[in-house]
């Protein structure tokens, strides 16, 4: 039998290979979740330098997702390969720098750890398809994204755009939904945040939210249909009333709306169709096969 056929025909085979492969995808999220942001700023540093006509003469170190090598912030020793093993490595060295001994934060593997888990999740779902391959991209950028608005409130356009025309692109070849349910979904995403934000903001003047949310909620709506997005909205809205209304009370500080958005986008992607079967069958409604047309 050949390999591809016993990742068709062997769910669980196909699930731990595509965890494994999460796993080292874990590993190069953590990468992206650092440096984007700090690339984003650099970059708006050198726009500012360049209106403002300041020359300092000198171009800095090369910094994207490839270089500089990895290092410890510490001590700026070299990251080598059996030291960037996904949870392994940071075992191995006790959660501590070989070189310098400072602590490595725990996060790191335990995004590997997630990443790992749910891509394996996904493989179970979806099977030995290219749809799988799709889904990985939306949980992957998914976790991107929850990190960094939870450490910087941003939402990178640079992955919510691209992740909007992916979502059509897979509504395209009916992937998840079909194209008008994606299209329609990327559209009522980002309007049912951004009028109810603008009428509050005309009124209050002050910002309800950032107009990344939107997108972010535009980019689910195309991936999944209109249909998830009710689903989303509830779980986030209820989610960020009970947590971050909580954490508004304790530190005094806004939060961020994001992070909440992409675990109902997640939820409603795992278990959407069996939560709104269960709400249909308990109100006695008889729509629940139409429903996804």
């Amino acid at each position: 039998m050949a390999a591809m056929d016993v990742l068709a025909f062997y769910p669980w085979t196909f699930a731990a290979l595509v965890g494994f492969i999460g796993l080292l995808v874990g590993s190069f999220l953590n990468v992206v979740i650092y440096r984007l942001p700090v690339m984003m700023q650099r970059e708006c540093e050198s726009q500012a330098r360049e209106f403002l006509g300041v020359d300092d003469g000198f171009p800095g170190e090369v910094f994207n997702l490839a270089f500089p090598a990895s290092r410890c912030p510490g001590c700026a020793h070299k990251i080598r390969s059996w030291e960037n093993i996904p949870l392994l490595s940071w075992a191995a060295l006790k959660g501590k720098c070989s070189s310098c001994k400072s602590s490595i934060p725990a996060r790191y593997p335990i995004i590997e750890l997630i990443t790992g888990i749910l891509s394996a999740a996904v493989a179970l779902k979806c099977g030995y398809s290219l749809t799988c391959l799709y889904a990985l991209l939306l949980l992957w950028a998914g976790i991107v994204l929850f990190m960094i608005d939870v450490d910087h409130m941003l939402l990178p356009d640079s992955i919510v755009m691209p992740g909007i025309w992916l979502g059509l692109c897979a509504g395209y070849f009916g992937f998840f939904t079909s194209l008008q349910n994606s299209f329609l979904g990327a559209v009522a995403g980002y309007l049912s945040f951004a009028i109810p934000a603008v009428l509050y903001s005309w009124c209050s003047g002050r910002d309800a939210m950032g107009a990344g949310d939107y997108k972010l909620l535009a980019m689910f709506g195309a991936w999944l249909g209109w249909q998830m997005l009710p689903l989303i909205f509830l779980l986030s809205t209820v989610a960020a009333a009970v947590v971050g209304l909580t954490l508004v009370r304790a530190r005094g500080m806004p939060f961020a709306f994001g992070p909440y958005i992409i675990v109902a986008g997640l939820v409603a992607f795992f278990f959407g169709h069996e939560l709104y079967t269960w709400y249909f069958q308990v109100n006695g409604l008889h729509i629940g096969a139409t429903f996804f047309d």
